[in-house]
């Protein structure tokens, strides 16, 4: 091993050159032979205050080395002077017969023979220079200088003589300190409403003098007791037409009625509520048929609790009336879309037809357009009701055309065009029964669903179901099943596990009594819940539910039930035997009376 290392250094010896790279080969071969001792010896840990004094003691052991080298270079040098820079980038010649003695320099600055603030420490030298003398002079205080009485008793304060470069930052504690209480300070009458908190508000007599309490509380005093809040302030005219934008949005996304209607209240602005109207229709008017008949349903409810008055509702209206006439070179149905909008507001609980009709024909008569409008009304709401009792009600409201169209318009002729003859009161002919087409089992639950979600009133549901039914279809099973399904469906609570609102069921007792007459029927809507049961995969308790309250309300007879019970029918097999047995309980609560009355 030896004769090795002494061959390598003999080749390093040989054929390195560079000092730095034999210099590391040799840290190496000494870590080999163990014998590579580091500079500073392993010492462990070392504290705070030995580290500084290590780092002082190397600071003035390389301050010596700088001090050895200038005097070795002053020595050396012949000419009869040297360069130095002076701090301000400026390069003067200092001469060595003429050495600088530091220690008469200090008596200088110590008797106060030197004007500090004019000093020059070399020819030419800047007023930059004079700052860097002078802040070398004050240390810390860095270049602070104090400023005179005079200025001080001027401004308020006390003259600060003694200040520092810590002492700013001192201040700014304490200022940042006194900010942030004043902001919370102003913070808490923003949001009370009496104090604009807003950058560069004017300061008035009274924030100086609430200022001026607040500081004294800071300071010891008893706090002045708060302000009572006012009254939340009505809103501009914009700020209800932004939040009449988004509740408008949010309700067309989601159609949560009853949520609408909530933050319609909360608006809390009755006098400004024909904002929100006129924002509906117009953000609609061009839209989807369903989303005008959405929006005509939120107005009818929001007349119907009381939150939205008759007034402000034709106010809202007479605005998008009063530019029809411009409006319809662009939207060439728009009447049709006005009337899906304003439909709505005929159906119960809403605004009497008389009434509605005379307002909002006020600014169409002298256009020559009020009697288009009325006629696409009236042929909506045949759509919900037989044109019979739509002829009835336009009578009972003591309307006539002749309110409503020119001078020179052909009643009859107008009548007959707009297919708007039950107005009249003539009878109608067969070819009113041959208009109502059966519908699909899909189309017939499309729309009892529509209008089920849309929460149509009883009567409405039935005057629908007359207009667009014949008697035979509204007596057939598949008719039953479909309303069943469509009522029982809205009840149910999409949650693990299901629920069943019985509130559902029992505001739509009177519309199920009306068609479920007899026990056929009765047994055919069990059927519909059963194959509902079975498509949901039996969920545990919810056919249960739907038969405690379909029982309770009278809806379904005991009869209908033993019978749905021991039915053969092989149409109905499929998934039975599951959902029987989740029905159990209903059974054994059922007998319970009948077997105490056996006994007795």
């Amino acid at each position: 091993m030896d004769e090795y290392f002494n061959q390598m250094n003999k080749i390093i010896k040989e054929k390195m050159t560079s000092s730095r790279i034999r210099f590391m080969l040799q840290d190496v071969l000494d870590l080999r032979k163990n014998i590579w001792v580091p500079r500073r010896g392993d010492q462990g840990p070392k504290t705070i205050d030995q580290i500084h004094k290590e780092a002082e003691l190397e600071e003035h052991q390389e301050q010596i080395k700088v001090h050895q080298q200038l005097l070795s270079k002053k020595e050396s040098s012949g000419g009869g002077g040297r360069m130095c820079d002076d701090g301000c980038g400026n390069t003067v010649l200092i001469s060595k017969d003429r050495p600088i003695d530091t220690n008469r320099l200090y008596k200088i600055i110590k008797s106060g023979g030197m004007d500090l603030n004019n000093l020059v420490l070399a020819p030419g030298g800047k007023a930059g220079c004079k700052g860097v003398w002078r802040s070398w002079e004050k240390g810390c205080s860095g270049g602070t200088e104090a400023k005179p009485a005079s200025a001080d008793q001027e401004s308020g304060r006390p003259a600060t003589s003694t200040l520092n470069h810590f002492s700013a930052l001192q201040q700014t504690s304490s200022l940042l300190s006194s900010s942030d209480t004043d902001h919370r300070d102003r913070d808490h009458f923003d949001r009370s409403g009496h104090v604009d908190g807003r950058e560069g508000s004017p300061i008035t007599k009274r924030s100086f003098s609430r200022e001026s309490q607040e500081r004294g509380g800071r300071s010891g005093e008893s706090a002045p007791t708060p302000p009572p809040s006012l009254p939340k302030p009505s809103l501009s005219e914009e700020e209800m037409e932004k939040k009449s934008k988004a509740i408008i949005d949010e309700y067309l996304h989601i159609t949560d009625l009853k949520e609408a209607l909530q933050c319609v209240a909360e608006l809390n602005s009755a006098s400004m509520l024909y904002v929100f109207v006129r924002q509906g229709l117009e953000s609609t008017l061009e839209r989807s048929t369903t989303v005008r008949e959405h929006l005509g349903l939120l107005l009818h409810q929001l007349v119907k609790v009381g939150t939205l008055p008759t007034e402000q509702y034709y106010k809202g209206l007479q605005e998008i009336l009063e530019v029809t006439e411009d409006m319809a070179i662009d939207i060439p149905y728009m009447w049709l879309y006005l009337a899906e909008l304003i439909t709505p507001m005929l159906h119960e609980g809403g605004i009497p037809m008389g009434q509605l009709f005379r307002e909002i024909s006020k600014p169409l008569v002298p256009l020559g357009k009020a009697g288009v409008l009325l006629a696409q009304i009236l042929q909506l709401l045949c759509k919900g009701m037989t044109p019979k009792k739509v002829g009835d009600l336009w009578i009972e409201a003591g309307l006539n055309w002749n309110d409503f169209l020119p001078e020179d318009k052909d009643v009859n002729k107008f009548v007959t065009e707009q297919k708007v003859e039950f107005t009249t009161g003539e009878e109608l002919g067969p070819k009113e029964v041959v208009k109502k087409q059966l519908l699909s089992g899909e189309e017939l639950s499309k729309q009892l669903d529509r209008l089920l979600q849309d929460k149509a009133d009883n009567k409405h549901i039935m005057d629908w179901v007359e207009a667009n039914l014949d008697e035979e279809q509204a007596a057939s099973n598949h008719f039953v099943r479909s309303l069943m399904a469509s009522v029982c469906g809205i009840a149910i609570i999409c949650e693990h596990p299901y629920k069943a609102i019985a509130e559902q069921i029992m505001v739509r007792a009177e519309l199920l009594q009306k068609y479920l007459n007899d026990e056929e029927k009765e047994l055919q809507a069990l059927y519909a819940l059963q194959a509902m049961m079975v498509h949901m995969e039996e969920p545990a308790n919810l056919l249960c539910m739907f038969f405690d309250t379909l029982y309770d309300e009278d809806i379904i007879k005991e009869e209908a039930f033993y019978k749905w019970e021991t039915s053969k029918d092989p149409a109905e097999q499929t998934g039975r035997g599951v959902v029987l047995k989740s029905v159990t309980a209903f059974f054994t609560w059922l007998r319970e009376p009948e077997e105490e009355s056996d006994k007795e």
